[in-house]
């Protein structure tokens, strides 16, 4: 119940339902909650649409590319507007237009006092969005950023804290 209601995941390799639309698998979450399916479908259509998805609503993923499929994953992580968002290289098959407007999309999430996004990248593009940088090496964190205000950050066992 916690994870269905706070958490919102783009995963690396998109994990959507090749039976199921974009709009449709945008719209798992919602359906998860108790959503109706028709309001849960024409929820994750208006987030499909501020990704430049409007083309491909009705589409099913094999016939979808990288970068569109990257873009459902997303859209089914923002649609219920969970309190925090993991991601993990959210922008890898994305040119660099499209990479922007979906880091200023989870940007824009995060702009809530009870919001939060954590991004793992190699995109070095991502950067500038982050209240906070962790650089790891071999799973470890070997040096922290702080790039505006966080109440703490602290580092514990290779583990980073930011409040």
């Amino acid at each position: 119940m916690f994870r269905r209601k706070n958490l919102g995941f783009v995963y690396q390799q998109y994990n959507l339902l090749p039976a199921l639309t974009s709009a449709e698998n945008a719209a798992v979450p919602l359906l998860a909650a108790g959503v109706r399916r028709r309001a849960a479908v024409d929820q994750a259509k208006a987030v499909l649409v501020k990704l430049g998805m409007e083309e491909r609503l009705d589409t099913l993923p094999s016939k979808l590319s990288g970068g569109q499929q990257q873009r459902v994953a997303l859209a089914r992580a923002l649609v219920h507007e969970p309190r925090l968002i993991l991601c993990d290289e959210p922008t890898a098959a994305l040119d660099h237009a499209t990479g922007e407007a979906v880091m200023d999309l989870l940007a824009g999430n995060a702009v809530h006092p009870d919001r939060a996004v954590i991004v793992v990248t190699h995109d070095t593009r991502v950067f500038h969005y982050a209240d906070a940088i962790a650089h790891m090496d071999d799973g470890r964190i070997v040096k922290t950023e702080s790039r505006r205000p966080i109440t703490t950050l602290e580092v514990l066992d290779g583990v980073a804290t930011f409040a």
